[in-house]
């Protein structure tokens, strides 16, 4: 049976139009190298990590696992506090499907939420895949949110007060590090926030077979950002939740966590899922589906009303977390 898409919505469709030779739908492995040296990472270069001078900006290295390489983490802090104590903290895990990007990647918005909650930014930098296959990024976001806990006083953070967060392979990558926080008794995060996030290594949906081809970062990209972490591994009976969250079994006793997807995007029913479990588990979550929304679609058309409305609830939710 051919599975008809949804239909986007017709202002970022038209966005999607003038973005279809820049960010094609389908990343192969052969692709991944050209990728990272495209002219979108290099742009990242010239963002102001500032925001016009409101934080301070630091890129300081601390240890990463046992046995592996040291680890690179942006941290920026704001000029002027809101308040003389300790704030609190954005633990973010930028995206680009486990295989590209850096710590600076994503940050523009959770420097967006910090500037107005008050709060410092810490962005890890992690290994990629394929070069770094699982569990090489996982340990690395862990060690690096490890460090932050450990170490909040330095970066006048408040331990109690973290949220992760993270968008795509970072929103994956953010799921199962609550997982393993909760399983290794680490710190326990104030809340998850997981934006679109790339949670299931079998990649076979309905969702993924719908948008096959279309939007950004459709199933033939999947498959390659999974594959590239997982191996022959990849789909298979033996894959770890913290690889692939949805994979987990148990989903009790995780922090609040929001998550968001868009409705015409390959991640759609995993997500939705996973929201799912989570209240079947006795969580609290909050789930929004965008009517119309391709993968990431915030980033690409900021200035779309669907956009504005997804970055508006975002927003609310960690004001309400942080007030509480």
């Amino acid at each position: 049976m051919t599975l008809t898409p949804p239909p986007f919505d017709p202002e970022l469709a038209a966005v999607l139009e003038m973005l279809k030779d820049a960010v094609p739908p389908q990343l192969t492995m052969d692709e991944i190298e050209a990728t990272r040296n495209g002219p979108g990472l290099a742009m990242l270069a010239d963002m102001d990590l500032t925001m016009g001078g409101a934080f301070e900006v630091e890129d300081r290295v601390v240890p990463g696992p046992e046995n592996a390489p040291d680890i690179s983490l942006l941290i920026c802090r704001p000029v002027a506090p809101p308040t003389d104590g300790p704030l609190p903290v954005i633990y973010h895990v930028h995206g680009g499907g486990m295989v590209i990007g850096n710590n600076r990647v994503g940050a523009d918005a959770a420097l967006r939420w910090a500037e107005e909650l008050g709060a410092v930014v810490v962005s890890v930098e992690y290994r990629l895949a394929p070069e770094h296959p699982y569990p090489a990024p996982i340990d690395d976001v862990y060690a690096g949110l490890l460090w932050t806990a450990g170490h909040a006083g330095e970066i006048g953070a408040d331990p109690e007060r973290i949220v992760i967060a993270g968008a795509s392979a970072g929103g994956g990558l953010t799921a199962a590090l609550a997982l393993l926080l909760r399983d290794r008794k680490g710190p326990r995060p104030l809340g998850q926030l997981l934006m679109c996030p790339m949670l299931d290594d079998r990649n076979d949906t309905p969702s993924t077979h719908q948008m096959a081809g279309l939007g950004v970062w459709d199933r033939t990209a999947n498959d390659t950002g999974w594959t590239a972490l997982l191996g022959e591994r990849r789909g298979g009976p033996d894959v770890s939740p913290y690889a692939a969250p949805a994979r987990a079994e148990d989903l009790s006793g995780l922090p609040p966590a929001f998550l968001d997807v868009g409705s015409a995007e390959t991640f759609r029913d995993e997500v939705v899922a996973y929201a799912t479990g989570l209240w079947q588990a006795g969580g609290a979550a909050e789930l929004h589906v965008w009517p119309g929304g391709f993968h990431g679609f915030d980033g690409f058309a900021p200035q779309a009303a669907l956009s504005q409305a997804c970055q508006a609830a975002q927003m609310n939710w960690l004001r309400r977390l942080l007030a509480e």
